[in-house]
């Protein structure tokens, strides 16, 4: 039956390039189709020359027209959390001063309790398998609490997604505890979230059976959370964020869609794909350190003969970034300081190996020099386990990091957008003429997939 389907649904691939279709909304030069305006990230990876050819540039990364860099670098010199000023910037689109970031975190801080026994109900008493799903069923469900969830004015949207952003650290915490709990044989260990801390705080505290963490921990992880809470309107999950809110729906429908987005492989769910590759190789590599049986293992993966046969080195090449991913570049420098706090630095230098040889190996596999730089799923990977996070978590740590973002998106949508996104699709069907069913003759499998060859 899955072959009759698969049959029934094949598109000949010349009838793409006969049509023009901008398949994956792509340009025929791997430039994305531009759809829509925004003023809330940009991301830059590239240049287009006289002759409309890629050219090839460090990338850079900006939020509200700030550099990355520049925001990471602030709070690592002065010592302090950014998550939630990253936040604050991109929703209210400028920089808070001190008192500003300080009221917006004492108004986060009382969202940090979820309603009363919500956790019980939605949660506890009915566990999931993935993290991702949990989440986006708990959001789905909190539009039962809330008084007004259809008022769609952006006070009221600002409103919402300023309670989910104060919700997600339990959201994600209980709905790991319960997994962990009642598939994984593992003791519940339930905690309360704690106003005065951070969401890398409050993560690690209610993630961690002991509940306790390092000041190093805690400010790691805020890092990733500032590198994934944005990345420009045309990525999948952002995307989403816009056509499902241009569609005039709840909140929660529209967040609970970016979370079903980013849950996929090839989007949010890329982090856990380096993880386990990275694991399968240390199953089959006897010393890492040793880097002709690294090559060898990596010219297998390339080969589609080892790991899951993708033909794909995770953590390695990007939509838009060519020369660098200015997100990997900053984790490397957070995965390298914590490795070397941690006793890891082999793991650390294996990262490092696998992102200056895939680019060379591949040329050696498939005939064809590609630039790939390393993104960044190959360091966040890494900090992760380096930090003990659970790996089911990583994605999570995406979506909760990047509902900031989201939020942004959904806003910026209903304030500018006006118009419902609907793109054409070209129907390549054959005509029929309808058959009564007393004419119809029983359908055969065999005869079916003869006549569709």
């Amino acid at each position: 039956m899955s072959q009759q389907l698969e049959t029934i649904n094949y598109i000949d691939s010349s009838l793409y390039k006969k049509y023009d279709v901008k398949r994956g909304l792509r340009n025929s030069n791997g430039t994305g189709v531009l759809v829509g305006l925004t003023n809330i990230g940009a991301v830059e990876g590239y240049k287009i020359d006289e002759n409309k050819n890629k050219v090839p540039i460090k990338g850079k990364l900006y939020y509200r027209g700030y550099e990355i860099q520049d925001l990471v670098k602030s709070y690592i010199a002065e010592d302090r959390f950014g998550f939630e000023e990253v936040t604050y910037l991109l929703i209210f689109g400028e920089l808070p001063t001190k008192s500003q970031l300080n009221s917006f975190k004492e108004y986060i801080s009382k969202k940090r309790e979820l309603p009363p026994d919500f956790a019980r109900d939605m949660i506890l008493t009915t566990p999931s398998r993935s993290i991702m799903n949990k989440l986006a069923r708990s959001v789905l469900a909190l539009y039962c609490y809330d008084e007004n969830p259809d008022d769609t004015s952006i006070t009221n949207v600002l409103r919402q997604s300023i309670d989910l952003i104060g919700y997600f650290p339990a959201l994600l915490a209980y709905a790991y505890q319960a997994k962990s709990s009642y598939f994984d044989n593992k003791t519940l260990h339930i905690r309360n979230p704690l106003p005065e801390l951070s969401t890398a705080e409050n993560i690690l505290r209610m993630l961690r059976p002991h509940g306790k963490y390092t000041d190093l921990e805690a400010k790691c992880l805020d890092i990733c959370l500032v590198l994934h809470a944005e990345h420009g309107g045309g990525n999948n999950s952002a995307f989403t964020i816009h056509l499902v809110s241009s569609s005039g729906t709840d909140t929660y429908s529209a967040i609970s869609a970016g979370i079903g987005a980013l849950k996929g492989p090839k989007h949010g769910g890329a982090n856990i794909q380096v993880i386990k590759m990275i694991k399968d190789l240390k199953a089959n590599v006897k010393d890492i350190n040793d880097h002709k049986a690294v090559d060898e293992y990596l010219i297998k993966v390339l080969k589609k003969q080892a790991n899951d046969k993708s033909g794909l080195i995770y953590g390695m090449g990007h939509a838009v970034y060519t020369l660098s991913d200015p997100r990997a570049v900053l984790l490397k420098g957070l995965a390298k300081k914590l490795a070397e706090n941690t006793d890891h630095v082999d793991d650390y230098l294996l990262c490092e190996y696998i992102e200056e040889r895939t680019e060379e190996l591949y040329e050696q596999v498939h005939g064809t020099r590609k630039t790939m730089c390393a993104n960044v799923d190959l360091y966040s990977g890494l900090v992760y386990t380096l930090l003990n996070i659970p790996h089911d978590i990583a994605t999570p740590l995406f979506a909760l990091a990047r509902l900031s973002g989201w939020a942004a998106h959904r806003i910026e949508e209903l304030s500018s957008g006006n118009k419902l996104i609907r793109p054409a699709y070209m129907s390549v069907a054959e005509k029929k003429e309808f058959v009564p069913l007393s004419k119809r003759e029983p359908f055969s499998l065999k005869d079916f997939l003869n006549r569709t060859k």
